[in-house]
């Protein structure tokens, strides 16, 4: 097998390491990236669901399918990079049929605990990646577990030491725990609250 990756793409990649390091090194001024100064935060996040793609191949199949997060969250450190840790509870809406699945079917609340790391920051401005672990209240054919793994990314924006927007990509699998294992995933937007 031969891989074709043009010159443009490894400049790409190589500029994003640089300022992955480069911005973390500006960023270390002893505050956490995701609460400030603050001790708790409280976030509420909607996604849209999609059925398939995620990152690559990117998503193009958009369904009746949404998520509501509310998200309570504690500053940490994961190996010295400022994190949070959070429980959430989870409500997936469905209201329809597409792509031959009943979207309906799939209204379930979950629980999970999650935690979720800084991979760069610039100014009010960063990136973060999490993974969580938690339970479904039903397992159904799309996802044959209660178990459920969740990997995440996210953008964020702080609008000032209290409010913050982020921009997420949620991943639901069941890590193949189950023989069915299509998934749940979500583009969102999301509000966060320090204090």
């Amino acid at each position: 097998m031969v891989y074709n990756i043009s010159p443009m793409r490894n400049v790409f990649f190589i500029l994003s390491t640089i300022f992955l390091i480069a911005s973390n090194a500006l960023a270390a001024d002893g505050r956490n990236t995701f609460t400030g100064h603050y001790k708790n935060q409280i976030a509420l996040h909607v996604g849209q669901g999609i059925n398939s793609g995620f990152i690559i191949p990117p998503p193009n199949q958009f369904v009746p399918f949404n998520l509501l997060n509310i998200q309570y969250s504690q500053p940490t450190t994961f190996f010295g990079l400022p994190a949070r840790q959070s429980i959430n509870v989870n409500q997936t809406i469905g209201y329809g049929n597409k792509y031959g699945w009943h979207w309906r079917d799939y209204t379930i609340p979950m629980v999970m605990l999650s935690g979720d790391v800084r991979l760069s920051e610039y100014k009010n401005v960063y990136v973060a990646s999490g993974a969580g672990i938690g339970l479904q209240a039903q397992q159904n054919e799309r996802l044959g577990a209660k178990l459920l793994f969740q990997f995440k990314i996210i953008a964020g924006w702080h609008i000032n030491d209290k409010w913050g927007l982020e921009v997420f990509m949620h991943h639901f699998s069941n890590a193949n725990t189950a023989d069915e294992n299509y998934s749940y995933a979500f583009y969102g937007l999301g509000v966060t609250y320090n204090f």
